[in-house]
C-alpha cells in the first residue's frame, strides 16, 4: 500500500512538473494552435461581427483537428484583445484588434499601447509597446461606389437570375461549408447565395486568394515605375539569393526553401503563428534550387513581395507611404471594394499571403477587375498585358499554376501535368484565385464569368468546385441561346 502511494504521488508531482513546464515553456504546436485561435477569433469578431463562442466551436474546432477542441479563448472588447491557450492555460495565444487593420498575432506576447478601442479605457501593466502601426489613411472613394443607388458593380443593386439562384443554393454543387457563392455573368451578378448567419455585408477570409490581390498590387507598382519584373538584388551579400528577381518570386520559383505543410510547425505555420516578423524569417531560409529553375508554392514569398512593395513605396520619397493606403487609394476605391482588409504582422507588413477578408461580392469584384484585364470603368490600373502573364503557365509548375500568383487548375490533378477542368467543360482560358478550405473565384474571359465560393470547407471533405463552375457555364449558355 505505502509503496502504491508512493508511485502515485510521484506520478503526480510528474504531472504538476509537466503542466508547469507547458505553462512557462509551451512547445511550439500548442504555441502555433493557441495564436492560431486567437487570431481566427479576432478577426471574425472585430471585422465580421460573429459571436466568439461560434466562431470557437465552428470556425476553429469543428474541422477536425483534435488539438484545437481543447482551445478556450477570452475576449476583450474594449481593448480589441483575444487571448487563447490548451484548456485556457498553455500557449500563450494572443491577438489584438487594430482599427483600420484588422487583427495581428502577437507571438512575443506584446500588445499594442496605442490602439484600445476605447481612447479612454485603462490599459494594464501588461502592455508593452509594439511597432508603431497608424490606421489606414482614409481615402475619398474614387470612381465606383459600393453606396450608389445603380446597379452592380457600380452600386449595391443587385437583380439575379432564378436558375442561377437555384443552382449556386443546391447543396451539392455548394458543398459542404459553403458560406458565399456570387456568379457573375457579363458583368452583373447572376446568382447569390448566403448560408444563415452570413449575409452580403459579412467579409470572409480568402486565405491564399490574398496573394493574387498581392500580386495585383506589384503590377501596379510595375506601372508606377517602381519595380520591374527583372529586377533583383532584394537580398544583400553574394550566396545565390542575390539573383531572386521579382519575376521569379511572383512565379512561385524563387529556389528559396520552404516547407508550406499544415497541421504542424513547418515554416508557414510557424512564419504565420509564431513570428513577430514574417517577412524577416520568409526571407530568410538559404537557396535550395537556383532561382527561375524550380517551382515551389511558398506563403512566404507573398509575404516577401509585400514587403518589397512597401519598400518600393518608401524608395524616392520624405516619408514612407503607407502599402495599406496606397491599396485602397489605387485599387480598391477605384473598383469600389469597401469592405476588405489585408491584415498586417506585428511589424506592420501586410500578410499578403492569407489575411485578406473581403464580402463575396468585393472578392466578386476584384474577380472581375482580372477580367477585365485590369481595366476599370476605362481607366487602365495594371499595365498591359499583366493579367495575361499572371495567368501563363510556369513550366516548371507542369501548367497547374500562373507567373502571377494564379492557379490555372481548380484542383490538384491526379495525373502531374493534365488538368482535371477539362473534365467538367470548364474553358482552358479559366484561371483560379484559390485558398485554404474551399476558397476560390473562377474566372473565365472567354465566357465572362467570374464565379466566387466562400466558406469553410476541409480538403480532407474531397469538395471541388468544378461541377458547380460546370454548371453555371451550362446555364449560362442555355440562357444566352434562349435570348
Amino acid at each position: 500500500m505505502k509503496i502504491l502511494r508512493r508511485i502515485l504521488g510521484v506520478l503526480l508531482l510528474l504531472m504538476v512538473a509537466l503542466a508547469l513546464l507547458l505553462w512557462f515553456k509551451p512547445p511550439a504546436l500548442l504555441r502555433v494552435g493557441a495564436n492560431y485561435s486567437a487570431k481566427i477569433v479576432c478577426s471574425n469578431v472585430f471585422l465580421a461581427g460573429r459571436d466568439p463562442d461560434e466562431v470557437l466551436r465552428v470556425d476553429v474546432q469543428a474541422p477536425g483537428i483534435s488539438l484545437l477542441k481543447a482551445m478556450r479563448v477570452t475576449v476583450d472588447r474594449e481593448r480589441g484583445v483575444v487571448r487563447s491557450g490548451f484548456f485556457g492555460m498553455i500557449g500563450d495565444g494572443l491577438a489584438q484588434y487594430r482599427p483600420g487593420r484588422g487583427c495581428t498575432v502577437l507571438p512575443d506576447g506584446k500588445l499594442d499601447a496605442s490602439a484600445p478601442l476605447n481612447a479612454g479605457s485603462r490599459i494594464g501593466p501588461d502592455v508593452a509597446p509594439v511597432a508603431a502601426v497608424a490606421p489606414v489613411a482614409a481615402v475619398a472613394p474614387v470612381g465606383a461606389s459600393a453606396f450608389s443607388s445603380g446597379p452592380w458593380p457600380d452600386g449595391a443593386a443587385v437583380e439575379t437570375s432564378k436558375t442561377i439562384d437555384a443552382l449556386v443554393k443546391d447543396p451539392v454543387l455548394a458543398g459542404p461549408g459553403a458560406r458565399a457563392i456570387v456568379v457573375v455573368d457579363h458583368g452583373h451578378i447572376a446568382g447569390e447565395y448566403y448560408a444563415p448567419g452570413f449575409a452580403p455585408t459579412t467579409p470572409l477570409l480568402g486565405w491564399s486568394m490574398t496573394k493574387t490581390v498581392m500580386a495585383g498590387v506589384i503590377g501596379m507598382l510595375i506601372k508606377d515605375g517602381k519595380l520591374s519584373l527583372a529586377q533583383a538584388g532584394f537580398w544583400a551579400g553574394s550566396d545565390g539569393r542575390e539573383k531572386i528577381r521579382l519575376k521569379d518570386l511572383l512565379a512561385m520559383s524563387s529556389g528559396l526553401q520552404w516547407n508550406e505543410a499544415y497541421g504542424a510547425v513547418s515554416d508557414v505555420t510557424s512564419m504565420l503563428y509564431l513570428q513577430p516578423d514574417m517577412a524577416g524569417f520568409a526571407r530568410s531560409p538559404p537557396l535550395a534550387h537556383p532561382p527561375g529553375e524550380e517551382w515551389l508554392y511558398s506563403s512566404g514569398t507573398a509575404v516577401i513581395l509585400s514587403r518589397i512593395a512597401q519598400e518600393a513605396l518608401a524608395q524616392g520619397t520624405p516619408e514612407a507611404q503607407d502599402l495599406a493606403t496606397f491599396i485602397k487609394a489605387r485599387l480598391f476605391n477605384p473598383v469600389g471594394i469597401t469592405t476588405a482588409t489585408i491584415e498586417a504582422d506585428e511589424h506592420g507588413t501586410l500578410v499578403g499571403s492569407s489575411y485578406m477578408y473581403a464580402t463575396a461580392r468585393d472578392w466578386a469584384r476584384y474577380g472581375l477587375f482580372l477580367l477585365q484585364d485590369g481595366v476599370w470603368q476605362g481607366e487602365e490600373l495594371l499595365p498591359p498585358g499583366y493579367v495575361t502573364l499572371m495567368a501563363t503557365p510556369v513550366e516548371a509548375s507542369h501548367g497547374q499554376y500562373g507567373m502571377g500568383q494564379t492557379w490555372l487548375w481548380g484542383s490538384d490533378a491526379v495525373t502531374p501535368g493534365e488538368n482535371p477542368d477539362a473534365a467538367f467543360g470548364i474553358p482552358p482560358d479559366a484561371f483560379w484565385m484559390s485558398g485554404h478550405d474551399g476558397q476560390n473565384v473562377c474566372i473565365i474571359k472567354s465566357r465572362q464569368l467570374v464565379i466566387v465560393r466562400l466558406g469553410l470547407t476541409p480538403y480532407a471533405a474531397g469538395y471541388t468546385s468544378q461541377r458547380l463552375v460546370q454548371a453555371v457555364l451550362k446555364a449560362t449558355q442555355a440562357a444566352a441561346a434562349t435570348h
